[in-house]
């Protein structure tokens, strides 16, 4: 108990940690309202003011913690049928992911997810969907793809968005499954981070801090989906998300350092 009392107040000094709770306030209400998009937001920023593994493991605290009484609403209305077997898929490629994160130089692991997120936004706002009928083994596939992306970086959306929008259910059913989808991918992400030794002090108490700001976006975000219209807003947080990524590129570091 003692470590983590004295691991959350090292934080009480640190100049990144305002900040970090603006931007984990703009990601949450992201996430309340489309049902992802918070750590896409989020990362970027955080993996810019703290080490990669400190950041991510923090986040993935929050958002399964604080994101979690969403699932009551969206279980009413998911497509079980589609989202299980990308579930399944996470589960086994979130191991892949969280190896990596345990085991990769911080400074490569900013780079890579960055890139990553740059990459799958300008995928997503190209309007390119795929349009087959989901079938189980690319389901499974398409969830190992975002459980791997998830363990790395908790930025494990766009695949599963890209596979799921292009279908004919309405916004909310799609916003159900994605909530459905990352709760239960959240259990599996939860045994590979406690496999892999990544759990800390450290990372409870950053965790601690930003959970309260986290909290209150997300359920003014929820609020703000009901009854909205959310093609402009998916547009505008994008492109919020797109310049978060570019901002935060480490070869950028000498002049928003400086």
């Amino acid at each position: 108990m003692s470590s983590l009392i004295e691991a959350f107040m090292s934080f009480v000094e640190n100049p990144a940690l305002v900040p970090a709770m603006v931007a984990i306030g703009v990601a949450g209400l992201v996430r309340g309202f489309a049902g992802f998009g918070g750590a896409m937001l989020f990362m970027p920023f955080a993996t810019f003011l703290f080490d990669p593994r400190l950041a991510v493991v923090a986040f993935f605290i929050i958002d399964t913690l604080i994101a979690s009484p969403l699932i009551w609403n969206a279980l009413k209305k998911w497509d079980w049928r589609t989202v299980v077997p990308c579930i399944l898929g996470a589960w086994s490629g979130v191991w892949f992911g969280a190896y990596l994160l345990a085991t990769t130089d911080p400074l490569v692991l900013r780079w890579a997810i960055c890139c990553i997120i740059v990459a799958l936004v300008v995928l997503m706002l190209s309007g390119w969907r795929y349009t087959k009928q989901p079938v189980v083994p690319l389901s499974l596939a398409v969830g190992a793809s975002a459980g791997v992306l998830g363990g790395v970086s908790q930025v494990s959306a766009p695949p599963i968005v890209a596979y799921w929008i292009s279908g004919p259910s309405p916004s909310a059913i799609i916003r159900a499954n994605l909530i459905a989808f990352f709760f239960f991918a959240s259990i599996g992400s939860f045994v590979a981070f406690l496999g892999n030794g990544v759990f800390t002090p450290q990372t409870i108490g950053l965790a601690v801090w930003l959970a309260p700001a986290y909290g209150v976006a997300i359920y003014l975000g929820a609020h703000l989906f009901k009854g909205a219209g959310d093609g402009l807003f998916r547009k505008v947080a994008f492109a919020m998300i797109l310049v978060a990524a570019i901002t935060s590129l480490p070869v950028l570091d000498p002049v928003l350092r400086s």
